[in-house]
């Protein structure tokens, strides 16, 4: 197997793995959320808190340092359109990704205080789980447009 394909290969593994942790990250959360049960909530927080850790953390890192040298093994250069591009949603993706680590964690705190206490769950974590979930929609979005954009590889946007 040549070095190009290794690349690729981590490359691909690294988007199916931010796209399918996203996806399953939201999914849990969301069943758990459903229950208001707060014992139920915190758990399902901790394990998502060490599944972005584990996951979502290393694949974001991988992801740009294998895009750029997949590029540079490629012959692409770094102002193609669709790697520019893609870098922008990347970035745009961060920008949702980074408060919601944050706010993972305050939910799980919230969470476990609340069990802890046989107490329901506090307003800060219902208005906290509406900004976790609205964050989630362009984060996702963003990813599956960068999707299309390596399949495509457009040289510019459709007229």
């Amino acid at each position: 197997m040549t070095l190009l394909l290794v690349i690729k290969l981590v490359h691909v593994i690294g988007a199916a793995v931010l796209l399918g942790t996203g996806a399953g990250i939201a999914f849990f959360m969301l069943m758990a959320h459903r229950t208001g049960d707060a014992r139920l909530i915190a758990h399902t927080a901790g394990v998502v808190v060490v599944a972005d850790t584990l996951f979502t953390a290393t694949a974001v890192v991988l992801q740009p340092l294998t895009g750029l040298w997949l590029a540079s093994l490629s012959g692409y250069g770094l102002a193609e359109f669709w790697i520019l591009a893609s870098l922008g949603l990347y970035a745009v993706t961060g920008l949702f990704w980074l408060p919601v680590v944050w706010i993972q964690l305050r939910l799980r705190a919230l969470a476990r205080q609340a069990a802890d206490a046989g107490a329901p769950l506090p307003p800060a974590y219902h208005r906290l789980w509406r900004i976790w979930f609205a964050c989630g929609f362009p984060a996702f979005a963003a990813v599956l447009a960068i999707f299309w954009l390596m399949i495509a590889r457009p040289s510019a946007w459709p007229a």
